[in-house]
């Protein structure tokens, strides 16, 4: 049995479906890359998967249908980190990371000591600790997505969910953030006894190339094709991205430290 399933999934508004009869399937520990154009589908089909969205069809996280998932036991399984995080209020760092507790938290329940110190240490993993009593609102919006993403990393749930969040980062920080998130998918320090995955729309196809395991590529809220960047012939890849980059053209070379890289150019030179 595969870790997560969608099968079927249409999604839209006031009634016009964006996403039609959308299915793939997802194993536990692998991050998959959502690629399309702008109106393809990529967030309506993030908003739908976590129940912000009303939808048709189904999504079963390990044998579990969230759609029979009261809010609070959905929050703790799925967590989704928006392009904008939608804080407008004067808060602290420490206090948007301790949101992430609230569906574990009773009425009036304040969070624990050793919630506050997963807090802490999810800060240190962003870069973040040395500003945790800082106002959020005063933070740049690449800051202020490394906090939610902190905020998620401390939540321990089991399957996240990102739209475009390295759209506010500068290079360095865009594959930080992927490294963060690659690492709680093996579970961090707690040794992987956690069985996780992750689903994100990414602005960025080279990011996307090198750090998830597969692609889902949307066009007209269809999948246009499923990818596997890693194993996949490069002739492949290239026919279908072209679909929404246009001609492309990818090589595989190799970092400094020997690492394999997939580089991806148009056709005319220019990088994508």
């Amino acid at each position: 049995m595969s870790f997560f399933k969608v099968e079927d999934l249409t999604a839209g508004y006031g009634g016009r479906p964006v996403v039609e009869k959308i299915s793939f399937e997802l194993e536990e520990g692998s991050l998959l890359g959502l690629l399309g154009a702008n109106g393809s589908g990529k967030t309506t089909l993030l908003k739908a998967i976590c129940g912000i969205l009303p939808h048709q069809g189904s999504c079963v996280l390990e044998g579990t249908r969230l759609e029979k998932l009261p809010p609070r036991q959905l929050a703790r399984l799925c967590s989704y980190i928006p392009q904008r995080s939608g804080i407008s209020i004067d808060i602290s760092l420490l206090d948007v990371v301790l949101m992430g507790f609230n569906p574990r938290l009773g009425l009036l329940e304040h969070p624990s000591a050793q919630m506050k110190e997963k807090a802490r240490q999810a800060l240190a993993q962003t870069g973040l600790e040395e500003r945790a009593e800082d106002n959020y609102l005063q933070l740049s919006e690449g800051q202020k997505q490394l906090c939610i993403l902190a905020r998620t990393l401390a939540a321990e749930g089991r399957f996240l969910l990102l739209d475009e969040p390295e759209s506010a980062l500068d290079f360095r920080h865009r594959y930080r953030m992927l490294e963060l998130l690659r690492d709680w998918l093996r579970g961090g320090e707690d040794g992987g006894q956690k069985k996780r995955a992750a689903a994100a729309a990414l602005h960025d196809p080279s990011l996307a190339l090198n750090c998830c395991d597969s692609l889902l590529l949307l066009s007209e809220g269809k999948i246009h094709a499923v990818l596997h960047p890693g194993t996949d012939p490069l002739e492949r890849m290239e026919e279908q991205l072209a679909v929404i980059y246009g001609s492309v053209s990818l090589h595989r070379c190799r970092d400094k430290s020997g690492r394999e890289q997939l580089v991806m150019l148009k056709e005319n030179g220019g990088l994508e």
